[in-house]
């Protein structure tokens, strides 16, 4: 079978899907890749800690992509990352510490849940500010969020926007520049998660090509197409119906969920 065009294949939606909504393309990324790994050889006890690795590996390359693009709108704002990085970075290695501590089928319910939480925010949350102002918040407060936004990106492969962008429009900052920071944030969430998957040691020997529990060829692979394919999601998110789009993908979002559940 040749794997290489199915990454591709899951980078290209995963691009698509970040650009086009801003959200959910590693929820889907760790939902196909259990259930293409075993596949590739990968045990049943590793499938799960190597699709959360590998789905947080490529979204480095797909969140670096996107934050430079916001940062040339000025939609990022560096001063709430500042404050939010050392609660995303503590927050991620223990997420990783975490993950690596709990059965894969235990994974599976924890990932499932977070798909049925996402979707039920797209399908019915609307973040409103606490007060509307000019200035970013800043604060300890920022700090303190960020440790629960990194452990849980952490334990289910995600890069953070599904909280991070809330939380900000929550705190009264503009919808646009909320999801412009978030794109910055997930990059140092993803970076750390899969360093820290990175220098695990797997009790099972896992296929060439990994390092700890990340799958190099793959994540690459993703990563490249989803780069490629964001901009498509950009372009169409400005043709189609937000909220219906929003919609659709939480029933999309209830199927992957179910979908990690049935392989119990």
């Amino acid at each position: 079978m040749a794997f290489w065009l199915i990454y591709l294949a899951l980078g290209a939606a995963a691009g698509v899907l970040a650009g086009l909504l801003g959200v959910g393309g590693g929820l889907v990324l760790v939902a196909a890749l259990a259930l293409v790994l075993p596949y590739q050889g990968f045990a049943a006890d590793t499938v799960m800690h190597v699709a959360l690795a590998t789905s947080l590996a490529s979204i480095i390359l797909t969140g670096l992509s996107s934050a430079r693009a916001h940062h040339r709108r000025g939609s990022v704002g560096w001063g709430m990352v500042a404050w939010l990085l050392p609660g995303l970075l503590l927050g991620a290695w223990f997420g990783v510490d975490l993950a690596v501590a709990l059965a894969g089928n235990t994974l599976r319910w924890l990932v499932a849940g977070y798909c049925y939480l996402a979707a039920a925010q797209l399908a019915f949350s609307h973040a409103r500010p606490l007060r509307a102002h000019d200035d970013d918040p800043q604060g300890a407060a920022l700090s303190v969020a960020g440790v629960g936004i990194g452990a849980v990106s952490a334990v289910v492969g995600i890069g953070g926007g599904s909280m991070t962008v809330p939380l900000l429009i929550w705190r009264g900052v503009d919808a646009v520049r909320a999801v412009g920071t978030s794109s910055a944030c997930g990059v140092a969430i993803a970076l750390a998660s899969a360093v820290g998957y990175g220098l695990q040691a797997p009790a099972l020997a896992l296929p060439a090509g990994s390092v700890g529990y990340v799958f190099v060829p793959a994540a690459l692979m993703i990563a490249l197409a989803s780069v490629s394919m964001a901009p498509l999601g950009v372009r169409l998110a400005h043709w189609l119906s937000g909220v219906a789009l929003k919609r659709v993908f939480a029933v999309f979002l209830l199927l992957v969920g179910s979908s990690l559940i049935g392989k119990l």
